[in-house]
């Protein structure tokens, strides 16, 4: 409630219809210009935060994409997380569109309507400021005359009224002094009529005056009213302007109604649905439980290959031989003759490796005799 209100329409600096105090009503147009730039700064300040909300955001989404990634959840529960990342880029996206529409698109409108409404001066100060405060005064000096003429009619009479009754005070002390001669008495009681005739004669041009005051009031008031309204005129255009502002603000701070901000999150309360406990524990169990694939021992037929162990670096080698196996050789006196492999590589005769199975074996011969035969040697890549 404005301070008018809170004294019946009368402000504490007093009347506007006093000499001086249509100056309220001048200073409110610079208020007027003042007020565009407050309205410029508040919601400038609101686009900051707007974007600072907005960084914020997509600093929160990246970190936490990052560590979900990561981290040890799975599943379409993963997803529904993800979700709540990609809704917090799009509400940024949002928040980054409010922030333009207030730091762009909105201070702009208000300072063209300000440019428009409110015109500097070489001299300095506002074009519209000098007109209201000119149209006051021209209306209010005559008026201000005469009331000036009525303060000193009124102080004269008062003047007039009070050495009246000094005039008379001291007669009647004269009366009650036995002092006091006849003379003396009667030049007070004249006193007492000249200063009786003096207060009338001020009463009377107290009162010309102030009927003249009065019969011009209307004519001041009128007067006043004119300039008046045009300045109730001009500061109803920004009024009417600041209104269709705020609509603006409102209209593009209400993300409610974005389709966008409806669409991101009826995705994530899907996102959130989605999400399948038991999908997500069928997963676990065949990708990392009692579902995975098994290649159980089977029963393996033993066969001479089988049991000779072969060299790591033969089994990498992408140059490895093939494997060798000799012809069996007949010993003499119970030793072996089987000559040792050799192969050729980089100019040395290398003598080739044999298995811990090149040993003598014992079999029977055609007479039913024991003979020892070499078994076939495995060559393995030293």
């Amino acid at each position: 409630m404005s301070s008018e209100d809170d004294v019946g329409g009368e402000a504490p600096g007093g009347s506007f219809w006093e000499a001086g105090n249509y100056r309220r009503t001048v200073k409110r147009v610079d208020d007027g210009h003042r007020l565009c730039n407050d309205l410029i700064s508040c919601f400038q300040e609101r686009a900051k935060i707007e974007k600072n909300y907005a960084q914020q955001l997509t600093d929160w989404s990246h970190k936490w994409r990052t560590a979900v990634e990561k981290g040890p959840q799975y599943g379409t529960l993963e997803k529904t997380w993800h979700a709540f990342l990609t809704a917090a880029d799009k509400l940024s996206e949002i928040h980054l569109e409010v922030r333009n529409h207030l730091a762009g698109e909105d201070a702009d409108k208000i300072k063209a309507w300000q440019k428009e409404a409110y015109h500097k001066q070489m001299i300095g100060g506002f074009k519209e400021t000098k007109e209201a405060e000119d149209g006051f005064r021209k209306a209010q000096k005559p008026w201000v005359k005469k009331l000036k003429d009525v303060e000193t009619s009124k102080k004269n009479y008062h003047l007039a009224r009070k050495d009246e009754k000094t005039a008379q005070t001291r007669e009647n002390h004269a009366k009650a002094d036995s002092s006091i001669s006849q003379e003396q008495l009667h030049k007070l009681q004249e006193r007492v009529e000249k200063c009786a005739q003096e207060a009338e004669k001020c009463k009377d041009q107290y009162e010309k005056m102030l009927e003249e005051l009065n019969r011009y009031n209307p004519r001041y008031m009128e007067d006043m009213e004119q300039v008046f309204e045009g300045c109730q005129e001009a500061e109803c255009k920004r009024l009417c302007f600041f209104k269709e502002m705020f609509l603006d603000l409102h209209q593009h701070l209400n993300i409610s109604t974005n389709e966008s901000f409806h669409a991101l999150y009826r995705d994530l309360y899907q996102g959130i649905v989605a999400a399948d406990d038991q999908e997500d524990l069928k997963w676990w169990r065949n990708t990392h439980g009692p579902g995975m694939a098994m290649n159980w021992p089977q029963f393996e037929e033993w066969t001479l290959e089988t049991q000779r162990p072969i060299s790591k670096k033969a089994k990498s080698s992408k140059s490895a031989e093939d494997v060798m196996l000799t012809s069996i050789v007949p010993t003499r006196d119970g030793v072996s003759q089987t000559p040792p492999q050799t192969r050729r590589g980089g100019g040395k005769e290398d003598v080739s490796e044999w298995s811990d199975d090149d040993t003598p074996k014992k079999c029977l011969d055609a007479n039913g005799h024991e003979e020892d035969v070499k078994v076939p040697g495995v060559q393995v890549k030293s």
